[in-house]
């Protein structure tokens, strides 16, 4: 006879086999070089554009890296400026992009890299009638705290 006892027995059973199949999968792509085509990565509709994930997870020497592009619609931002631990690059892509930086907002064009240091606030807008496409590389070494942004008035 079937139990509920055994249901809860199978149950957990089975979600401790996907998340180790999961960290399986994960702890094979660690170590391997990789290249992923522009039209194999689902493009998801935001509010305010567009966002392709390529990677997000940990590498052989960094806690995590995340690499997506994001289009941002005329007129849109991407979010209100913040702050957190991890660095990160914007690359700009196609469009203007009007970002932050140090304090003061400055517009950058295609082929234009941003950096963004450690808790120093920033944010990305696009001011134009055109959408603004752009890659962002998100990094986080080992042993740096794994905290959310922090959303502050600059």
């Amino acid at each position: 006879m079937f139990t509920r006892r055994d249901g809860l027995v199978a149950l957990v059973a089975a979600v401790l086999t996907a998340g180790g199949f999961a960290v399986a999968q994960q702890a094979e792509a660690v170590g391997k070089s990789w290249a992923i085509d522009w039209n194999s990565v689902p493009a998801k509709t935001t509010e305010v554009g567009v966002l392709r994930t390529f990677f997000n997870g940990p590498t052989a020497t960094l806690a995590d890296l995340d690499v997506h592009v994001t289009t941002l619609n005329p007129h849109a931002a991407s979010h209100q400026p913040h702050k957190h631990p991890n660095e990160e690059m914007l690359i700009i892509k196609e469009g203007q992009a009007t970002v932050l930086i140090n304090g003061e907002w400055k517009t950058v064009g295609p082929g234009s890299v941003v950096y963004l240091a450690s808790n120093v606030p920033h944010a990305a807008r696009n001011d134009s009638g055109a959408p603004v496409t752009y890659t962002v590389v998100n990094f986080r070494i080992p042993g740096a705290p794994d905290v959310k942004p922090v959303f502050v008035n600059p």
